[in-house]
């Protein structure tokens, strides 16, 4: 090799050398701006809590549409909820178009399948109307009347980080909905928006509980003081885990959520199976009672149907004690999981779903006469704009979600809810994860979702033919049977006939 050649190619090596530096360097320069942008934004938890490689989700995310073949699941496989009902959720929050193109990627013919029948004059925009309101406790010193339709559900304080409560507090406030407190008791994130709130006093009694564990009527009133606490609701049971009670982590119990709660800081939150102190339908309209009495707001209970022969004693326990004594609502939970942390057999294998559950107890308070008198309120996996069109066909009142509010608080159903190690901060107490989550940017997308929701609930009850989501009827959805068509849910499910059990209670 002669010098000329040598000398060429020690240049090109320098040549290449000095560039390959100077990419280096402007990597080093890129990846320090996006860290700063990602760390600063408040847009995108994980991007705030993963600065530049959390980037690669919403990549990934994206090409799937376009490469879903390539990658472990389909739009409509995943559990416990889809890409495809998870995307609306996401973009229901933030507000952008829900359109789609080219066609459903759903299956019509599984069995269980619903399918609303559009009627052929639907309602014009004209005519359309907002939801209804509803009062609730009708014989309490302060009944509660709102026309709220979708609602936030019971997530505790403790459960869920402080920058979660505030933004779903902030956001329910937005969106003239209710927040449930879970039973985790009420904290100062709960109140600090002004928002609606149910108050929820589960097996534990946390937040409303003596030293002795006991319900106290002073934390009672103390609580009923505040004009926002609108309900108080007694949990009986929950989707998640049946016949169990609240389980919280001894990591998750900081000092402020054990003076909550009542409990010592540190210490696995571990709440009884039952109420000691409600054995039986008598016990239970009794503890009805006593609260109502004593905070003088509406009462109600929550609880996940089985066994179902005890309704039939509470209604009749009701007519004989007089109309007042009735729970001024029931919250039906499926049995089909929920935020909390429990036992998989539990999970998976305790409890009705909620479309056996919902109709079976509407029933059973038409077929007692206390329908009006007994407001329903359904929960369980409804997400979409479908799961509570469907609710409100079935019987319901009111409809609440837990894990809808979730994916409108950036969840990405990564499952580590129990772990206190939640990616996008909304189950976790580690500060540098609650960093991700921006309360004022959230507390909007909590909003946009509840809004979106009623709007779109709103498009299906109007391309049925009625002017408002609460006159959907069962005749209105069908349901498609074992062999891929479908029948009227009326006929699935026919409406109790009223007046002759009222007849044979009167006789």
């Amino acid at each position: 090799m002669n010098t000329t050649t040598a000398n060429f190619l020690l240049a090109t090596l320098e040549v290449m050398a000095g560039l390959f530096i100077l990419a280096l360097g402007v990597l080093v320069v890129v990846v320090i701006v996006l860290f700063v942008i990602d760390k600063t934004q408040t847009e995108h938890t994980v991007r705030r809590n993963y600065p530049v490689i959390g980037r690669f989700r919403y990549i990934f995310e994206h090409m799937g549409e376009f490469f879903r073949q390539y990658f472990f699941a389909m739009d409509r496989e995943e559990l416990p909820f889809n890409r495809a009902e998870r995307s609306w959720a996401y973009r229901a929050a933030k507000d952008v178009d829900s359109t789609v193109a080219f066609g459903s990627t759903r299956s019509l013919t599984p069995a269980g399948s619903v399918l609303f029948v559009n009627c052929p004059f639907p309602t014009l925009t004209e005519d359309a109307a907002a939801p209804a309101e509803l009062t609730l406790g009708p014989y309490c010193r302060k009944p509660y009347t709102t026309n709220s339709l979708f609602n936030i559900s019971g997530m505790s304080y403790g459960a869920l980080s402080t920058p979660a409560v505030r933004a779903l507090s902030n956001g329910a406030k937005k969106a003239g909905c209710w927040m449930n407190t879970g039973e985790g008791g009420v904290s100062p994130y709960h109140l600090e928006s002004g928002c609606d709130i149910v108050c929820q006093i589960g097996t534990a009694k946390y937040g409303v509980r003596d030293e002795a564990g006991n319900l106290s009527d002073e934390k009672l009133k103390t609580l009923a003081d505040h004009e926002q606490i609108r309900m108080f609701e007694i949990k009986m049971s929950q989707g998640a885990k049946p016949g169990k009670g609240g389980i919280l982590p001894g990591a998750k119990v900081t000092a402020e959520i054990a003076a909550i709660r009542g409990i010592k800081e540190g210490q696995d939150s571990i709440s009884p199976n039952g109420h000691a102190d409600i054995r039986n339908v008598e016990d239970l309209l009794d503890m009805i009672a006593h609260i109502r009495e004593v905070t003088g707001k509406p009462v109600g209970f929550k609880a996940v149907i089985g066994a179902y022969g005890w309704l039939d004693k509470m209604c009749s326990e009701i007519l004989e004690r007089g109309i007042e004594s009735a729970p001024d609502f029931i919250t039906i939970d499926s049995a089909d999981g929920g935020t909390g942390a429990a036992p998989q057999s539990l999970m998976d294998f305790v409890g009705l779903p909620l479309k056996e559950s919902l109709p079976l107890v509407t029933d059973k308070l038409n077929q007692y006469g206390l329908r009006k008198r007994i407001k329903v309120i359904s929960s369980g996996k409804m997400i979409t704009p479908s799961g509570v069109a469907w609710a409100l066909c079935m019987g319901a009142d009111f409809v609440v979600s837990a894990r809808g509010f979730m994916f409108a608080l950036g969840c990405i159903q990564a499952l580590q809810c129990n772990k206190n190690t939640c990616p996008t901060g909304i189950t976790t107490h580690d500060k540098q994860l609650q960093y991700g989550l921006d309360p004022t940017n959230k507390a909007e997308r909590v909003a946009h979702y509840a809004k979106n929701m009623v709007y779109e609930v709103g498009v299906i009850a109007h391309s049925c033919g009625v002017n408002e989501p609460r006159r959907l009827k069962r005749y209105h959805a069908h349901i498609v049977g074992d062999d891929g068509l479908s029948k009227p849910a009326a006929d699935i499910h026919p409406y109790a006939d009223v007046e002759q059990i009222q007849i044979k209670q009167i006789s």
